[in-house]
């Protein structure tokens, strides 16, 4: 079982970027997947999760109408579309799921303590 993040890089403030999630070892479309980020020095947070069956999408306040979280079963990969990226959006990415389990914690998405599978972070940087 395995998770892969990817599409990092270095954007100026206003940009974009989309972040990708490849999946092995296991049925994407029964799982849920939730994003975070970790800044130097800063603990882990979450960003956003989406459900499996019924695809509802949670999304932490900071990222609200800017953050677009989606998936693509047939491909095994969630995506994380940033556009108009802070300063403040910079961080490490991770992705993440919870084993067996097909739908976000509607209260409790944002809490990394539940998630038991991650994939490394890959590094955004938003700066001029």
């Amino acid at each position: 079982v395995q998770l892969q993040a990817s599409g990092g890089g270095l954007v100026q403030p206003g940009g974009s970027l989309r972040l990708s999630c490849a999946t092995s070892g296991f049925p994407l479309e029964h799982y849920a997947i939730g994003w975070f980020r970790q800044a130097p020095g800063a603990e882990r947070e979450g960003v956003s999760c989406i459900s499996s069956s019924d695809g509802n999408t949670y999304y932490t306040d900071s990222v609200k109408g800017r953050f677009t979280i989606s998936r693509d079963n047939a491909k095994n990969t969630v995506y994380l579309q940033m556009n108009s990226l802070k300063p403040e959006d910079t961080a490490d990415y991770y992705c993440a799921t919870e084993r067996g389990v097909p739908e976000c914690r509607r209260h409790d998405y944002y809490r990394p303590g539940f998630y038991d599978i991650w994939g490394q972070g890959t590094l955004v940087t938003v700066s001029s």
